[in-house]
């Protein structure tokens, strides 16, 4: 293999994906409430890209006012959970390549 192939191969091994469209790594949502949550998580983040704590208030506050109270939401990259929900109350999703939201209800 030439040095030129193999510098090629090593840029296509190493070229990352990166997502424009949110994408829902697991939800156990009613349709409507996941649609709801998600179009308000994309709208939060694009909102306030540059601070996430501020993104993440805004989820909680919406939800708690819609949906009622307990809601919790982390918003950012390279975090991993492991929590405790109410049934049909769970959104794990990305949003612009790297950016993850997790929001969950718990009583």
């Amino acid at each position: 293999m030439t040095e030129e192939t193999a510098e090629k191969k090593e840029a296509q091994e190493t070229k990352r994906v990166v997502h424009t469209y949110p994408l829902i790594r697991h939800s156990d949502m009613a349709e409507e409430m996941r649609v709801e949550a998600m179009e308000l998580c994309v709208t939060a983040c694009e909102k306030f890209s540059s601070n996430n704590e501020v993104a993440a208030k805004m989820i909680k506050e919406t939800m708690d006012k819609k949906f009622g109270a307990s809601w919790h939401v982390v918003v950012g990259e390279g975090f991993g959970f492991e929590i405790t929900h109410e049934v049909k109350n769970l959104l794990y999703m990305f949003f612009a390549g790297t950016m993850a939201i997790c929001l969950w209800k718990c009583s």
